[in-house]
Protein backbone atom coordinates (compact mmCIF):
# COMPACT_ATOMS: atom_id res chain seq x y z
CA UNK A 1 0.00 0.00 0.00
CA UNK A 2 1.49 3.32 -1.09
CA UNK A 3 -0.16 6.71 -0.72
CA UNK A 4 0.34 9.86 -2.80
CA UNK A 5 -0.51 13.15 -1.11
CA UNK A 6 -0.98 16.30 -3.15
CA UNK A 7 1.10 19.15 -1.78
CA UNK A 8 1.72 22.71 -2.93
CA UNK A 9 3.70 25.61 -1.55
CA UNK A 10 0.49 27.59 -0.98
CA UNK A 11 -1.59 25.20 1.11
CA UNK A 12 -0.85 22.93 4.09
CA UNK A 13 -1.38 19.18 4.05
CA UNK A 14 -3.84 17.93 6.72
CA UNK A 15 -1.81 16.70 9.67
CA UNK A 16 -4.25 13.86 10.31
CA UNK A 17 -3.27 12.18 7.03
CA UNK A 18 0.43 12.31 7.88
CA UNK A 19 -0.16 11.11 11.44
CA UNK A 20 -2.24 8.17 10.24
CA UNK A 21 0.42 7.09 7.75
CA UNK A 22 3.23 7.32 10.28
CA UNK A 23 1.33 5.63 13.10
CA UNK A 24 0.37 2.75 10.81
CA UNK A 25 3.77 2.60 9.07
CA UNK A 26 2.26 3.24 5.64
CA UNK A 27 4.51 4.34 2.81
CA UNK A 28 3.62 7.75 1.44
CA UNK A 29 5.06 10.46 -0.74
CA UNK A 30 4.20 14.03 -1.61
CA UNK A 31 3.38 14.87 -5.22
CA UNK A 32 2.84 18.15 -7.03
CA UNK A 33 -0.75 18.03 -8.32
CA UNK A 34 0.00 20.85 -10.78
CA UNK A 35 2.82 18.94 -12.46
CA UNK A 36 2.33 17.98 -16.11
CA UNK A 37 3.53 14.52 -15.02
CA UNK A 38 1.03 14.05 -12.18
CA UNK A 39 -0.61 10.97 -13.72
CA UNK A 40 2.78 9.28 -14.13
CA UNK A 41 3.89 10.31 -10.64
CA UNK A 42 1.05 8.43 -8.94
CA UNK A 43 1.24 5.30 -11.05
CA UNK A 44 3.10 3.42 -8.31
CA UNK A 45 0.55 4.45 -5.66
CA UNK A 46 -2.72 2.87 -4.59
CA UNK A 47 -4.22 5.98 -3.00
CA UNK A 48 -4.31 9.67 -3.95
CA UNK A 49 -5.19 12.36 -1.39
CA UNK A 50 -5.45 16.05 -2.13
CA UNK A 51 -7.20 18.75 -0.13
CA UNK A 52 -8.24 21.33 -2.71
CA UNK A 53 -9.00 24.98 -1.97
CA UNK A 54 -11.81 27.09 -3.40
CA UNK A 55 -9.57 30.16 -3.33
CA UNK A 56 -7.00 28.60 -5.68
CA UNK A 57 -8.21 29.04 -9.26
CA UNK A 58 -6.00 26.14 -10.37
CA UNK A 59 -7.76 23.71 -8.04
CA UNK A 60 -11.18 24.75 -9.31
CA UNK A 61 -9.99 24.51 -12.90
CA UNK A 62 -8.98 20.86 -13.01
CA UNK A 63 -9.00 19.08 -9.63
CA UNK A 64 -12.36 17.35 -10.05
CA UNK A 65 -11.32 16.03 -13.46
CA UNK A 66 -8.08 14.71 -11.98
CA UNK A 67 -9.94 12.92 -9.18
CA UNK A 68 -12.34 11.12 -11.52
CA UNK A 69 -9.50 10.24 -13.92
CA UNK A 70 -7.52 8.58 -11.13
CA UNK A 71 -10.64 6.78 -9.90
CA UNK A 72 -11.14 5.39 -13.39
CA UNK A 73 -7.53 4.22 -13.28
CA UNK A 74 -8.36 2.15 -10.19
CA UNK A 75 -6.93 4.41 -7.49
CA UNK A 76 -8.61 5.07 -4.17
CA UNK A 77 -9.15 8.81 -4.10
CA UNK A 78 -10.07 11.44 -1.52
CA UNK A 79 -12.18 13.34 -2.20
CA UNK A 80 -13.79 11.08 -4.77
CA UNK A 81 -16.16 12.18 -7.54
CA UNK A 82 -19.38 12.08 -5.49
CA UNK A 83 -17.75 13.98 -2.65
CA UNK A 84 -16.08 16.68 -4.74
CA UNK A 85 -18.28 17.45 -7.75
CA UNK A 86 -20.39 20.06 -5.91
CA UNK A 87 -17.47 21.58 -4.01
CA UNK A 88 -17.84 25.38 -3.84
CA UNK A 89 -20.85 25.14 -6.14
CA UNK A 90 -24.10 26.19 -4.46
CA UNK A 91 -26.03 25.64 -7.68
CA UNK A 92 -24.90 22.02 -7.79
CA UNK A 93 -25.69 21.57 -4.10
CA UNK A 94 -29.22 22.92 -4.55
CA UNK A 95 -29.95 20.46 -7.38
CA UNK A 96 -28.38 17.54 -5.50
CA UNK A 97 -30.34 18.16 -2.31
CA UNK A 98 -33.64 18.61 -4.12
CA UNK A 99 -33.11 15.50 -6.27
CA UNK A 100 -33.02 13.20 -3.22
CA UNK A 101 -35.79 14.99 -1.33
CA UNK A 102 -33.47 16.34 1.37
CA UNK A 103 -34.89 19.12 3.55
CA UNK A 104 -33.23 22.25 2.20
CA UNK A 105 -33.76 25.99 2.20
CA UNK A 106 -36.00 26.99 -0.74
CA UNK A 107 -33.75 28.11 -3.58
CA UNK A 108 -34.66 29.94 -6.79
CA UNK A 109 -32.29 29.96 -9.76
CA UNK A 110 -32.82 31.81 -13.06
CA UNK A 111 -30.84 31.67 -16.28
CA UNK A 112 -32.49 34.55 -18.13
CA UNK A 113 -33.02 38.13 -17.03
CA UNK A 114 -36.71 38.02 -17.99
CA UNK A 115 -37.45 34.98 -15.83
CA UNK A 116 -35.62 36.58 -12.90
CA UNK A 117 -37.44 39.92 -13.20
CA UNK A 118 -40.84 38.23 -13.59
CA UNK A 119 -40.24 36.21 -10.41
CA UNK A 120 -39.04 39.27 -8.50
CA UNK A 121 -42.31 41.04 -9.30
CA UNK A 122 -44.29 38.20 -7.73
CA UNK A 123 -42.25 37.28 -4.64
CA UNK A 124 -41.80 38.75 -1.18
CA UNK A 125 -38.66 40.22 0.32
CA UNK A 126 -36.19 40.06 2.00
CA UNK A 127 -34.35 37.24 0.24
CA UNK A 128 -30.72 36.16 0.23
CA UNK A 129 -28.72 36.32 -3.00
CA UNK A 130 -25.67 34.11 -3.41
CA UNK A 131 -23.02 33.46 -6.00
CA UNK A 132 -22.40 29.79 -6.70
CA UNK A 133 -18.91 30.01 -5.14
CA UNK A 134 -17.55 31.44 -1.92
CA UNK A 135 -17.09 30.37 1.70
CA UNK A 136 -17.05 32.00 5.09
CA UNK A 137 -20.18 34.00 4.31
CA UNK A 138 -18.53 35.59 1.27
CA UNK A 139 -20.61 36.38 -1.84
CA UNK A 140 -23.83 36.37 0.21
CA UNK A 141 -26.07 39.46 0.13
CA UNK A 142 -29.27 40.26 2.03
CA UNK A 143 -31.70 41.66 -0.55
CA UNK A 144 -34.27 43.83 1.17
CA UNK A 145 -36.49 44.99 -1.70
CA UNK A 146 -37.62 44.20 -5.22
CA UNK A 147 -35.78 47.33 -6.41
CA UNK A 148 -32.48 45.99 -5.05
CA UNK A 149 -33.21 42.51 -6.43
CA UNK A 150 -33.87 43.86 -9.94
CA UNK A 151 -30.65 45.88 -9.85
CA UNK A 152 -28.70 42.76 -8.88
CA UNK A 153 -30.47 40.62 -11.48
CA UNK A 154 -29.69 43.09 -14.27
CA UNK A 155 -26.06 43.12 -13.20
CA UNK A 156 -26.00 39.30 -13.17
CA UNK A 157 -26.93 39.29 -16.87
CA UNK A 158 -24.65 42.16 -17.79
CA UNK A 159 -21.16 42.67 -16.32
CA UNK A 160 -21.72 40.10 -13.57
CA UNK A 161 -20.08 39.88 -10.15
CA UNK A 162 -16.46 39.62 -9.15
CA UNK A 163 -15.61 36.78 -6.79
CA UNK A 164 -15.13 39.43 -4.10
CA UNK A 165 -18.79 40.38 -4.76
CA UNK A 166 -18.82 43.41 -2.42
CA UNK A 167 -15.56 45.15 -1.47
CA UNK A 168 -17.23 46.93 1.43
CA UNK A 169 -18.57 43.64 2.76
CA UNK A 170 -15.15 42.04 2.35
CA UNK A 171 -13.57 44.85 4.41
CA UNK A 172 -16.21 44.43 7.10
CA UNK A 173 -15.56 40.69 7.16
CA UNK A 174 -11.85 41.29 7.68
CA UNK A 175 -12.62 43.63 10.59
CA UNK A 176 -14.86 40.95 12.12
CA UNK A 177 -12.04 38.41 11.80
CA UNK A 178 -9.65 40.82 13.52
CA UNK A 179 -12.11 41.30 16.41
CA UNK A 180 -12.51 37.53 16.74
CA UNK A 181 -8.73 37.05 16.66
CA UNK A 182 -9.01 34.98 13.50
CA UNK A 183 -6.62 37.35 11.76
CA UNK A 184 -3.92 39.76 12.91
CA UNK A 185 -4.60 43.49 12.74
CA UNK A 186 -1.97 44.10 10.07
CA UNK A 187 -2.96 41.13 7.90
CA UNK A 188 -6.67 41.90 8.13
CA UNK A 189 -6.30 45.58 7.27
CA UNK A 190 -3.94 44.83 4.39
CA UNK A 191 -6.41 42.35 2.91
CA UNK A 192 -9.49 44.47 3.59
CA UNK A 193 -8.08 47.73 2.22
CA UNK A 194 -5.91 46.15 -0.45
CA UNK A 195 -8.91 44.67 -2.24
CA UNK A 196 -9.96 48.18 -3.29
CA UNK A 197 -6.71 48.51 -5.25
CA UNK A 198 -5.62 45.00 -6.22
CA UNK A 199 -7.99 42.26 -7.37
CA UNK A 200 -7.16 38.88 -5.71
CA UNK A 201 -5.54 36.33 -7.99
CA UNK A 202 -8.53 33.98 -7.83
CA UNK A 203 -11.03 36.69 -8.78
CA UNK A 204 -8.77 37.87 -11.59
CA UNK A 205 -8.24 34.42 -13.11
CA UNK A 206 -11.76 33.16 -12.47
CA UNK A 207 -13.52 36.06 -14.17
CA UNK A 208 -16.91 37.45 -13.26
CA UNK A 209 -19.87 35.28 -12.36
CA UNK A 210 -22.73 36.02 -14.74
CA UNK A 211 -25.50 34.40 -16.74
CA UNK A 212 -27.49 33.28 -13.72
CA UNK A 213 -28.93 34.65 -10.49
CA UNK A 214 -29.74 32.65 -7.35
CA UNK A 215 -31.88 33.58 -4.37
CA UNK A 216 -32.80 31.74 -1.18
CA UNK A 217 -35.50 32.38 1.39
CA UNK A 218 -34.40 34.50 4.33
CA UNK A 219 -34.92 33.35 7.92
CA UNK A 220 -35.38 36.38 10.20
CA UNK A 221 -34.34 36.56 13.86
CA UNK A 222 -31.95 33.67 13.48
CA UNK A 223 -29.14 33.59 16.05
CA UNK A 224 -27.12 30.61 14.86
CA UNK A 225 -26.80 27.77 12.42
CA UNK A 226 -25.66 24.22 13.10
CA UNK A 227 -22.64 22.70 11.43
CA UNK A 228 -22.96 18.91 11.38
CA UNK A 229 -20.02 16.93 10.03
CA UNK A 230 -20.41 13.34 8.81
CA UNK A 231 -17.41 11.11 8.09
CA UNK A 232 -18.38 7.53 7.41
CA UNK A 233 -20.17 6.18 10.47
CA UNK A 234 -19.42 9.18 12.69
CA UNK A 235 -21.07 12.57 13.11
CA UNK A 236 -20.28 15.56 15.27
CA UNK A 237 -21.08 19.23 15.27
CA UNK A 238 -21.38 22.64 16.83
CA UNK A 239 -23.51 25.76 16.71
CA UNK A 240 -22.11 28.78 14.90
CA UNK A 241 -23.35 32.09 16.21
CA UNK A 242 -24.46 34.84 13.85
CA UNK A 243 -22.11 37.81 13.60
CA UNK A 244 -23.02 40.91 15.55
CA UNK A 245 -25.17 43.22 13.41
CA UNK A 246 -25.29 40.67 10.59
CA UNK A 247 -27.42 37.73 9.45
CA UNK A 248 -24.58 35.34 8.57
CA UNK A 249 -23.15 32.69 10.89
CA UNK A 250 -20.55 31.36 8.47
CA UNK A 251 -17.21 33.00 9.10
CA UNK A 252 -18.22 34.46 12.48
CA UNK A 253 -15.60 32.45 14.36
CA UNK A 254 -18.03 32.11 17.27
CA UNK A 255 -18.93 28.55 18.24
CA UNK A 256 -21.05 26.96 20.94
CA UNK A 257 -20.45 23.28 21.63
CA UNK A 258 -23.94 22.44 22.81
CA UNK A 259 -25.91 19.27 22.31
CA UNK A 260 -27.12 18.87 18.72
CA UNK A 261 -30.73 17.67 18.21
CA UNK A 262 -30.81 14.03 17.16
CA UNK A 263 -33.20 14.69 14.26
CA UNK A 264 -30.46 16.77 12.61
CA UNK A 265 -27.94 13.97 13.12
CA UNK A 266 -30.35 11.53 11.47
CA UNK A 267 -30.94 13.82 8.49
CA UNK A 268 -27.19 14.33 8.06
CA UNK A 269 -26.43 10.59 8.00
CA UNK A 270 -29.31 9.97 5.59
CA UNK A 271 -28.31 12.70 3.12
CA UNK A 272 -24.63 11.74 3.23
CA UNK A 273 -25.60 8.16 2.35
CA UNK A 274 -27.91 9.11 -0.51
CA UNK A 275 -25.30 11.42 -2.04
CA UNK A 276 -22.47 8.86 -1.48
CA UNK A 277 -20.30 11.33 0.41
CA UNK A 278 -17.05 10.24 2.04
CA UNK A 279 -16.89 13.31 4.25
CA UNK A 280 -19.13 16.37 4.45
CA UNK A 281 -20.04 19.37 6.57
CA UNK A 282 -23.73 20.31 6.43
CA UNK A 283 -24.93 23.74 7.52
CA UNK A 284 -28.42 23.55 9.06
CA UNK A 285 -30.87 26.15 10.24
CA UNK A 286 -34.52 26.05 11.25
CA UNK A 287 -37.05 27.14 8.62
CA UNK A 288 -40.69 27.18 9.73
CA UNK A 289 -39.53 25.25 12.83
CA UNK A 290 -38.04 22.44 10.74
CA UNK A 291 -34.33 21.74 10.20
CA UNK A 292 -33.15 22.38 6.65
CA UNK A 293 -29.77 22.26 4.94
CA UNK A 294 -28.43 25.59 3.68
CA UNK A 295 -25.17 24.38 2.15
CA UNK A 296 -22.77 21.46 2.23
CA UNK A 297 -19.07 21.04 1.57
CA UNK A 298 -16.43 18.33 1.83
CA UNK A 299 -13.87 20.96 2.84
CA UNK A 300 -14.25 22.42 6.30
CA UNK A 301 -12.11 23.89 9.04
CA UNK A 302 -10.96 21.32 11.57
CA UNK A 303 -9.69 23.58 14.38
CA UNK A 304 -13.10 23.60 16.07
CA UNK A 305 -13.16 19.80 16.08
CA UNK A 306 -10.76 19.68 19.03
CA UNK A 307 -13.32 21.52 21.18
CA UNK A 308 -16.12 19.02 20.48
CA UNK A 309 -16.74 16.67 23.36
CA UNK A 310 -17.48 13.62 21.25
CA UNK A 311 -19.37 12.14 18.29
CA UNK A 312 -22.32 9.89 17.39
CA UNK A 313 -22.19 6.57 15.62
CA UNK A 314 -24.83 5.17 13.26
CA UNK A 315 -26.89 3.89 16.18
CA UNK A 316 -26.83 7.38 17.74
CA UNK A 317 -24.62 6.20 20.55
CA UNK A 318 -22.49 9.01 21.96
CA UNK A 319 -18.73 8.51 22.19
CA UNK A 320 -16.70 10.72 24.53
CA UNK A 321 -13.67 11.23 22.31
CA UNK A 322 -12.18 14.16 20.43
CA UNK A 323 -13.12 13.97 16.73
CA UNK A 324 -10.19 13.41 14.37
CA UNK A 325 -11.68 14.18 10.94
CA UNK A 326 -8.65 13.88 8.64
CA UNK A 327 -7.52 10.72 10.41
CA UNK A 328 -10.98 9.22 9.94
CA UNK A 329 -11.08 10.19 6.25
CA UNK A 330 -7.99 8.15 5.46
CA UNK A 331 -8.98 5.31 7.77
CA UNK A 332 -12.32 4.92 5.97
CA UNK A 333 -10.77 5.22 2.52
CA UNK A 334 -8.29 2.41 3.14
CA UNK A 335 -11.03 0.20 4.59
CA UNK A 336 -13.33 0.72 1.58
CA UNK A 337 -13.58 -2.12 -0.93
Amino acid sequence: MKIAIGKSSKHPVPEGWINYCEENKLEYKFVDPYSIHIIDEVQDCDVFLWYIYHTDYRDMLFAKQLFISLELAGKKVFPNYFTSWHFDDKLGQAYALKSIGAPHIPTYVFYTKKDALDWIDQTQFPKVMKLRGGAGGRNVILVKSSFQAKRLARRAFNRGFSQTCSKIQYLRDQITMIKNRQRSLLDGLMKGIGIFFVKPEYAKMHGNDKGYVMFQDFVPNNNYDIRLIVIGNRAYGMKRLVRTGDFRASGSGKFVYDEIPQDIVKIAFDVADKLHLQSVAFDFMYYNNNPVIIEMCYGFGTKGSSHCKGYWDRNYNWHEATPNPNYWELEDLLAAK
